[in-house]
């Protein structure tokens, strides 16, 4: 299986998707077809942990003050399912495989999966 999820108004998510051979890939954009608890179970299944699909980025984690408390990996999954803007994005799924993010690490090992 081949998968992305990604947000259609982030530039890096754009500029990733015409960089990375994506041909293939089921696209979901998030905000309109948000992530369903099912998703998110294999995507934590792959990853390891709700955090690791977190994006501590979003503006809404300052609002919400979320640096100065204690956030668990069940209010992860929560928030993660509550709002678009918190799934680290993009996140391609390659068979058993997950790259969550768009840093340059991420990026360049996905490119290598998919040679």
């Amino acid at each position: 299986m081949k998968k992305v999820y990604f947000l259609k108004t982030c530039d890096t998510c754009q500029r990733i998707l015409k960089e990375v051979p994506s041909d293939g890939f089921e696209r979901q954009e998030i905000k309109s077809t948000p992530v369903n608890s099912a998703q998110l179970e294999e995507m934590h299944q792959l990853s390891g942990s709700y955090e690791a699909l977190f994006n501590t980025r979003a503006r809404l984690c300052k609002t919400l003050d979320l640096k100065n408390k204690k956030v668990t990996e069940a209010d992860y999954r929560e928030y993660i399912l509550k709002e678009y803007t918190f799934l680290k994005r993009p996140v391609f799924i390659v068979d058993t495989a997950i790259f969550i993010g768009n840093s340059a690490k991420v990026i360049e090992a996905l490119k290598i999966e998919l040679t």
